[in-house]
């Protein structure tokens, strides 16, 4: 699997905000980094992206499993994005602006899905 943090050496790619739910983001990987225990819950990286002849722009965020099939991002406002998102003027959003249009890609994204389907695959 590709680093989920590789994301932020991909080229910049720059986008309206209000045309950010356009992207069509697809599972490129789920990294599992700690199969957890009973004192230490499982954890790991995820990356979605949309690559086009035009761009190639990805999300990336670390998880954390709560109980058994149970999963939610670790930091909410920690995710990695090469997308530099624009206001109605042209002018780049701050990082709280931005985690607002990628918590709305993100919540419609399979991403929970995914991340089960990795912490039950055999290692």
């Amino acid at each position: 699997m590709t680093p989920a943090w590789i994301v932020y050496a991909w080229a910049p790619v720059l986008w309206q905000a209000s045309s950010a739910p356009e992207l069509h983001l697809v599972h490129l990987g789920t990294r599992v980094l700690n199969f957890g225990d009973e004192d230490c819950p499982s954890s790991g990286q995820t990356l979605w992206g949309d690559e086009s002849d035009s761009h190639a722009a990805g999300v990336a965020w670390d998880w954390v499993e709560l109980r058994r099939g149970v999963v939610a991002m670790s930091d909410p406002l920690g995710m990695v994005t090469n997308l530099r998102l624009l206001d109605a003027d042209g002018e780049i959003l701050n990082q709280t602006q931005v985690a607002v249009h990628l918590h709305q890609l993100v919540h419609a994204l399979p991403w929970q899905s995914e991340v089960t389907r990795a912490l039950r695959a055999p290692s």
